[in-house]
């Protein structure tokens, strides 16, 4: 696969911080992409990453392992990390020499979740970049869990790595609220679903703050941090349950548009037998999008559950 090779490859790195569900993600995405007649190659580029639940087309661990370095070099696990990530910029030929024996593949990247490596450190942002030369056409596909909807002060942090990744990695973007079918343990989130996703007037998110004393003392910075986000006007998210093939629809429509992947009939007739058959006995979830109804906490119905007990 030279830079000079003509044919295009497409694929998603998929990305975020530990237990946001990016293995998960990709065994999901796999199996979705491969029943609408997609040859998926999954690429374990996880140093960390033992016993995976899909089959690997390629695996880091061939090349170089977070034990080995932390064994071998005494580093702890961030700085192995670290050292893993320059060590495959460093043998970036070895990638290559794999990718070139998947013709005609849609690759997914399942990538490590330490965030300074999307935020400081340039290796995998190096890595990418190499990638695109070799006329790979990445959509980064950044998880978030959901349930940091249900803490404002976490939220306002999320976007916050979320902006500063989208402008560190420097790929088309996709960000998704990961695990929405488990966001009922955490609690009701305090406005619409909308809110969180298309990132609306974040005001009122400082306003819940003011009210936990911790926070009254910094509320002058998070207006700024709330300023900085806004202006950007980058980040937005897309919901995901995994197990929603309504939700996953969303999520690979929306990563197609950003690298540009244009699908043909037989994958979209292939796609609505898949829907068709959602509905059936094998697909008993509702859709992501009434998670709202669920899990909003709203006057009226602080209301109607005063009367019912007067």
């Amino acid at each position: 696969m030279s830079e000079n090779h003509k044919s295009v490859a497409f694929g998603q790195v998929v990305i975020g911080p530990p237990g946001s569900g990016k293995t998960t993600y990709c065994l999901g995405m796999q199996e979705f992409l491969s029943k609408l007649g997609r040859k998926v190659a999954v690429v374990n580029l996880d140093p960390a990453n033992e016993g995976t639940p899909y089959s690997s087309a390629i695996d880091i661990s061939e090349l170089v392992t977070l034990a080995d370095v932390m064994d071998a070099l005494k580093l702890g696990p961030n700085g192995g990390l670290i050292y893993c990530m320059e060590y495959l910029e460093a043998n970036i030929d070895w990638l290559q020499e794999k990718l070139s024996k998947f013709k005609d593949h849609y690759f997914l990247f399942d990538c490590p979740g330490q965030v300074e490596l999307y935020t400081h450190q340039a290796s995998l942002k190096n890595i990418f970049a190499q990638l695109s030369r070799w006329n790979f056409r990445l959509a980064a596909v950044h998880l978030v869990d959901s349930h940091y909807c249900t803490d404002p002060a976490k939220f306002i942090s999320v976007l916050c790595t979320s902006l500063s990744t989208m402008l560190h990695v420097e790929l088309p973007h996709v960000n998704v609220l990961s695990k929405m079918d488990l966001i009922e343990q955490f609690g009701r989130l305090a406005f619409n679903l909308d809110f969180y996703t298309e990132v609306m007037d974040l005001s009122y998110l400082l306003d819940h703050l003011a009210a936990d004393p911790f926070f009254q003392h910094y509320r002058r910075l998070n207006e700024k941090l709330v300023e900085v986000i806004e202006d950007y006007s980058l980040v937005s998210f897309v919901p995901l349950n995994v197990q929603d093939k309504e939700s996953m629809r969303r999520v690979m429509k929306a990563v197609d548009k950003a690298n540009g992947y244009c699908f043909g009939d037989l994958e979209q007739r292939s796609l609505e037998a898949m829907m068709s058959a959602a509905v059936g006995a094998d697909f008993q979830f509702t859709s992501t999008l009434a998670v709202q109804e669920k899990y909003v906490h709203t006057e009226d119905q602080t209301v109607e559950q005063e009367a019912m007990q007067l």
